[in-house]
């Protein structure tokens, strides 16, 4: 399953840092960080909680960028 959250990041090196952390969460696939369009795209891996890999993205985003917002809603 993909999913396309909005974001809000301050620079295009912030955006990669939180793609980085995005990449290493437990039910991720793959994802993709857009400074330019301020949207986070992810791909889930088969069977899981969308929801709940998307609270610990959240988590793993703000350790490396603590300023970053992700919009789950």
């Amino acid at each position: 399953m993909k999913k396309t959250y909005k974001i809000e990041v301050d620079c295009a090196n912030c955006a990669l840092k939180m793609e980085e952390a995005a990449r290493k969460v437990e039910g991720v696939q793959e994802v993709t960080v857009s400074f330019m369009t301020q949207k986070m795209k992810v791909e889930f891996a088969e069977g899981a909680d969308d929801s709940a890999v998307m609270q610990t993205v959240r988590k793993a985003c703000k350790k490396v960028e603590d300023d970053c917002e992700i919009f789950l809603d």
